[in-house]
C-alpha cells in the first residue's frame, strides 16, 4: 500500500536497519520549511510470517512517553526569544554508558541561513540507539529537526522517535525502567532525615 504524503513533505531520507535475520526500510520524511516528520516503515525479511509475529514498532511524537528515553537518555528543553527547543538529545545517562551504545549518528544539512551575522543550519539529526545485550533485536531512532524561520529570526528544534524491538527486548527495557523507578523511589526515602521523623 502506497503512501500518500501530499503537500506536506518534500524530502525524504532513508534508512535500512538490521532486525533478526531480516531488514526494516524506513523513511523519513520531512518538510523543509517546517518541523514536520513522518515515518515510513517497509519490513524486508524472508521468512516474514514467522520474524515478524515477534517485532513491535512504535512511534513517538513526545520522547517523554517512551521508556526508552525516559529511562536511558537525557532530553534537554530551552526557549527564549530566538530559539525553542523541545526534547533535544543531550547525552546518554552516564550510569547506562556501558548498557546503551550508539549505532550511527547522521546529519542532513537542508540549508544554510544567515541571521544576525551568524551562520545556522536548517538540517536533520538522527540518531540510533541499541541495547547492548540486544544489539540484533532492538532500535531506537531519534530524529532531531532543527528549522530555521527566518522571518521570525527563529530557530526551533522537534524531536520525535522510532522503536523497533523483539518482545524479549521490550521485556528487558521493561526491566531497566522499573529498576530506575524503584530505584529512584529508595534514594528518596533513604535522603529522609530519620530523626525527623515522627513516630506514632
Amino acid at each position: 500500500m502506497s503512501l500518500k504524503l501530499g503537500k506536506s513533505f518534500n524530502r525524504c531520507y532513508n534508512l535500512r536497519i538490521p532486525i533478526l535475520k531480516g531488514f526494516y526500510n524506513i523513511g523519513i520524511f520531512i518538510d523543509k520549511r517546517s518541523t514536520f516528520l513522518l515515518f515510513k516503515i517497509d519490513p524486508d525479511f524472508s521468512e516474514i510470517n514467522y520474524y515478524s509475529k515477534n517485532i513491535k514498532i512504535n512511534m513517538f511524537k513526545n520522547l517523554e512517553s517512551s521508556k526508552f528515553c525516559e529511562t536511558f537518555i537525557d532530553l534537554h528543553n530551552f526557549r527564549k526569544n530566538t530559539l525553542d527547543i523541545s526534547n533535544q538529545f543531550e547525552k546518554i545517562k552516564p550510569e547506562y554508558t556501558s548498557d546503551i551504545s550508539f549505532v550511527f549518528n547522521e546529519s542532513i544539512v537542508l540549508s544554510k541561513v544567515e541571521i544576525a551575522e551568524k551562520s545556522i543550519f536548517d538540517c536533520l539529526n538522527i540518531y540510533g540507539f541499541t541495547i547492548n545485550s540486544y544489539s540484533e533485536e532492538f532500535i531506537f531512532i531519534l530524529t532531531e529537526r532543527h528549522n530555521i524561520q527566518k522571518r521570525l529570526g527563529k530557530k526551533i528544534v522537534r524531536t520525535s522517535g522510532l522503536q523497533i524491538g523483539t518482545s524479549s527486548s521490550l521485556e528487558m527495557l521493561d526491566s531497566y525502567n522499573q529498576e530506575r523507578l524503584t530505584a529512584g523511589k529508595r534514594d528518596f526515602s533513604d535522603s529522609i532525615d530519620r530523626d525527623q521523623v515522627i513516630k506514632i
